[in-house]
């Protein structure tokens, strides 16, 4: 565990293969309860990390609801998710009751220091781009999606990915659980 954390605590910038960049952040979690959430807290896990703009907009809700709605699958795969926005826990927990209870929690990354870190802040308004991250259970991260705002992301294919990176063979293109890989990495 000691490795783990030398290798987390390094300041980078994400770049799939490498050690995910380290991150402590605030989370809203079910009812408007508040917790910690650190990088070395899914050690031994998958980490499903996305972040989105902001809150009270159009597509973040369903992009949210969406990935709590398929929480069951993420889990069934050893999996966790964790998402957030340059949003204070105090915005998120008032969102919350108009989303509803989720899943999982929401980070507050109000520092945007998380948002730098993994690539997909706009510093100019001060909110991140979406952005999917899939961290392997040793903390090294294997799959990055940017992409702009107005366009929401496929949970279908996160965890098509998700499946993918866990065969840990070379799958090709449009490859889903069932079909043949082309072998080991």
């Amino acid at each position: 565990m000691e490795d783990f954390i030398e290798e987390i605590d390094t300041p980078q910038i994400a770049q799939v293969s490498k050690p995910a960049p380290n991150f402590n952040v605030e989370t809203v979690i079910k009812a408007g309860e508040f917790s910690q959430a650190k990088l070395e807290d899914y050690k031994g896990k998958w980490l499903v990390l996305f972040f989105y703009p902001l809150d009270f907009t159009f597509v973040c809700p369903t992009e949210i609801t969406g990935f709590s709605k398929r929480y069951e699958e993420f889990k069934a795969l050893n999996a966790q998710v964790l998402g957030g926005s340059t949003d204070s826990i105090h915005s998120h927990k008032a969102w919350l009751k108009e989303l509803g209870e989720l899943q999982y929690p929401l980070f507050s990354d109000i520092t945007r220091d998380m948002s730098w870190d993994y690539g997909v802040l706009l510093p100019e308004e001060g909110i991140a781009l979406r952005g999917t991250f899939i961290i392997d259970p040793e903390g090294i991260l294997r799959y990055a999606l940017y992409h702009d705002l107005g366009v929401g992301r496929s949970v279908d294919e996160t965890l098509r990915v998700l499946k993918a990176l866990q065969t840990g063979e070379l799958c090709p293109v449009d490859w889903t659980q069932g079909k043949e890989t082309l072998g080991k990495a």
